[in-house]
């Protein structure tokens, strides 16, 4: 019985030590940890253009806001003069500004 294991082991160890074997784990090993595609950098890479496209998206959506304000701005003399006065702080003659902060 300790035979049979012991040839099964030898016989299974034999088949998987040959040199083609050998050289192809080595290739798998250095493809997979150190190649410069290797897996390791590919999940790296993948990780930077998911968050490089949310950050497009957050981008996109901020330039779509800005335009939609740019269009009410030079749209209406009321709105631009509402938005100098609140964002600059601007003023006409003669008038002054009171700033109250709430704390």
């Amino acid at each position: 019985m300790q035979n049979k294991r012991n040839s099964i082991g030898h016989n299974v160890f034999r088949r998987f030590a040959n040199k083609y074997t050998l050289v192809g784990a080595i290739f798998a090993i250095w493809v997979v940890l150190f190649d410069k595609y290797s897996v390791l950098e590919q999940f790296e890479l993948r990780s930077k253009i998911n968050d490089l496209k949310q950050e497009k998206r957050l981008y996109q959506e901020k330039i779509e806001e800005n335009k939609r304000k740019q269009e009410e701005l030079t749209g209406d003399r009321d709105k631009l003069e509402k938005f100098a006065r609140e964002e600059y702080l601007m003023k006409r003659e003669n008038e002054d500004i009171f700033i109250i902060i709430n704390e």
